[in-house]
């Protein structure tokens, strides 16, 4: 049977028989550590780690020249609608640097959403952390894996897509787009340089990392068929195989306006796609990644995931996985991941 075919049976059963499906404890799975690794609430607010944990880092990363501190004021204050000292905690500047530079400029906060036809994407700028709950387990979040997709819809917000947010292989956690579980370079006490999205004429961003050990991957995302289609690829540089390429690629809804209650009755998982529906359930937005692994959530963060897996990579390899995001205005929700399906995003 055709996969396409295939997916339309399963539509036809969980439509007639499902609403929404409700997730049960075991897909409530985050990045999980042995006990004693979480450090409890009161031992990080007593240490004064706390600010960290609002902040979206410690680690402020200054503009090189006036160009890109324009674009960056723009994308913070204009689209992201940043104070001024959530700007000042992305970028390093005073304060008064910062105002200087909005009235030279006249850059002031508008309103940001996409167009039905295009949806809007930006690199993240940091300075803001991009959940709500569960911050210990997501502290110094790096903006370099992270884009916001701005909601088609007056007021709507934007999430902010992690892509990637963790890989993993037979080697250990090999990558971490924040700070929580050691990664194999933590446990070697090597800090990874710091990356930035390259932003292309067409609107597209891409992102490339360079891992110690000549690993290598990164995530292309552009505009298509009013959503986003994401290729996200890892090269093995190293001498050895690896497998058990596992991936986790979070979309958060901390400002995404409606979307922010965190449960996760609000899910629908209809593997590749999970879909989560606004307080008033008839916005939604959809995620789906391939080749797939599972969908799960998040409730305290709040986040959704579909969550791909690279194929087994021999020395010289590369491996690549398909992605999709896009947002849905109406009641039909599983008659447009039939759509969706249709596309061939995923080809």
């Amino acid at each position: 049977m055709h996969p396409s075919a295939l997916f339309s049976d399963i539509v036809r059963l969980v439509s007639h028989c499902l609403s929404f499906f409700c997730m049960g404890q075991g897909a409530l799975r985050s990045l999980s550590a042995p006990v004693g690794t979480f450090v409890p609430w009161w031992l990080v607010w007593g240490l004064g780690l706390g600010s960290n944990l609002q902040a979206a880092s410690s680690v402020a990363r200054t503009p090189s020249h006036d160009s890109e501190l324009r674009y960056w004021l723009e994308n913070m204050i204009t689209h992201h609608h940043f104070s001024v000292s959530e700007t000042a905690s992305a970028t390093g500047l005073s304060h008064q640097q910062i105002e200087k530079a909005m009235q030279e400029w006249s850059i002031q906060p508008s309103p940001t959403r996409s167009s039905p036809s295009h949806l809007l994407v930006l690199p993240y700028p940091g300075g803001r952390h991009p959940r709500i709950g569960f911050l210990d387990g997501a502290i110094d979040p790096q903006r370099e894996t992270k884009v916001s997709a701005f909601a088609p819809w007056k007021g709507g917000g934007y999430a902010v897509l992690d892509i990637p947010e963790a890989i993993w292989s037979n080697l250990g956690l090999t990558y971490l787009a924040h700070t929580h579980i050691p990664t194999v370079w933590d446990e070697q006490s090597i800090a990874l340089e710091t990356t930035e999205w390259t932003r292309h004429p067409d609107h597209s961003l891409s992102m490339e990392r360079l891992l110690p050990n000549g690993i290598s991957f990164g995530t292309h995302v552009a505009g298509a068929h009013g959503g986003l289609i994401m290729d996200m690829w890892l090269r093995n540089g190293s001498e050895a195989a690896l497998d058990d390429l596992r991936v986790q690629n979070c979309v958060m809804f901390r400002e995404l306006a409606g979307f922010e209650v965190q449960t996760n009755d609000n899910k629908l998982l209809l593997p590749p796609y999970i879909a989560c529906r606004d307080v008033e359930g008839r916005r939604w937005a959809i995620t789906a990644w391939t080749p797939h692994q599972r969908c799960w959530a998040n409730a305290p963060c709040p986040c959704m995931h579909s969550d791909p897996q690279f194929p087994d990579c021999a020395p010289g390899e590369t491996q690549r996985l398909k992605g999709w995001f896009s947002f849905y205005q109406g009641v039909d929700i599983v008659g447009e991941l039939q759509r969706l399906q249709e596309l061939g995003w995923d080809r």
